[in-house]
C-alpha cells in the first residue's frame, strides 16, 4: 500500500513512520506551499494531515482521483471538508503524539483511533495493531472536546500541580505517582468509585483550608475541578466552596 502525506508535522510524520514500519511504502510528503494538485495520483491513500482550519481548503486543492481515499487526522471535523473525493475517510489517533519518533511508537502499540468514512480507514488501523471505533460527524466536535480533557487539560492541570507543589516545596516527580495509581483506579473502577479526598468525604473545611492556602489565581481553578467532583458523588456544587 502507497500514501502520501500533505503536512509534515508531528501527526503526518508519526502516521507515516509508524505505517512504513508497518510495511506501507511513503511516496512523499508535501509541506506548506509547494504544489498539491496531482497529490493523489500514485497512491492508495493521500493523508491531509495540517491543521483543522485548512483541511477544506488543502483537500479542495487536489484533484480527485477515484481510486484514491483521502483522509485527514482532525478529531473534530467530519467528511465534509473532503466533499470533493469520491472515497473520502477520517483516522484521528486517540493518543499524544508530540514528537515522530515517539508518536510512531505510540500509534504501532495498540492506540484507539477515531475512524469514519472509506473501510481503508480501518485496514490502516488494522496495520497499525490499533483499536477502532467509528464516530459520526455530527458527534465529532464532543468527542474531540473530551479528548482535549483527558490529554490538554490534564496537562494543564499538572502544570498547577507543579506550582501549587513549588509553593510547599514539593517537586512534580513527586506527585506523578499519585496521578499514575489514579489512572489506574479509574480504569478498574470508574470515575465516581475512584473518587478519594475531601470532596469524597464531605470534608468541607479542609477544603477551606486549601483554598486559604492556595496563590489567588490558583483558587478558581481548584473551585472548578471540586465542582467536577461533587458532581461524581451527587454533593450540591456550592458545597464545594464554603
Amino acid at each position: 500500500m502507497r500514501l502520501r502525506i500533505i503536512g509534515p508535522g508531528r501527526a503526518g510524520r508519526s502516521l507515516g513512520e509508524a505505517l512504513e514500519a508497518a510495511g506501507w511504502s511513503v511516496a512523499g510528503w508535501l509541506g506548506r506551499g509547494e504544489p498539491c494538485s496531482d497529490a493523489a495520483a500514485g497512491v492508495d491513500l493521500l493523508v491531509i494531515a495540517t491543521p483543522d482550519a485548512s483541511i477544506a481548503e488543502v483537500a479542495a486543492a487536489v484533484e480527485p482521483v477515484a481510486s484514491t481515499v483521502v483522509a485527514h487526522l482532525s478529531g473534530s471535523r467530519g467528511l465534509d471538508v473532503l466533499r470533493s473525493h469520491p472515497r473520502r475517510a477520517a483516522i484521528h489517533p486517540l493518543v499524544s503524539l508530540p514528537e515522530p519518533a515517539l508518536g510512531a511508537e505510540r500509534l504501532r502499540g495498540g492506540a484507539w483511533f477515531a475512524v469514519a468514512g472509506d473501510p481503508l480507514a480501518r485496514r490502516v488501523v488494522d496495520d497499525l495493531g490499533g483499536r477502532a471505533f467509528e464516530v459520526a460527524d455530527s458527534a465529532r466536535a464532543a468527542y474531540h472536546a473530551a479528548a482535549c480533557i483527558a490529554s490538554n487539560h490534564l496537562v494543564a492541570l499538572l502544570g498547577q500541580v507543579a506550582r501549587v507543589g513549588e509553593v510547599a516545596g514539593v517537586p512534580l516527580d513527586a506527585y506523578l505517582d499519585l496521578v499514575r495509581t489514579t489512572v489506574e483506579s479509574v480504569a478498574s473502577l470508574g470515575p465516581a468509585a475512584a473518587l478519594t479526598g475531601p470532596v469524597a468525604r464531605g470534608d468541607w473545611e479542609t477544603i477551606a483550608h486549601h483554598l486559604a492556602a492556595l496563590p489567588e489565581d490558583e483558587r478558581p481553578a481548584y473551585e472548578a475541578m471540586a465542582d467536577l467532583a461533587a458532581r461524581l458523588v451527587a454533593v450540591p456544587a456550592a458545597e464545594t466552596a464554603p
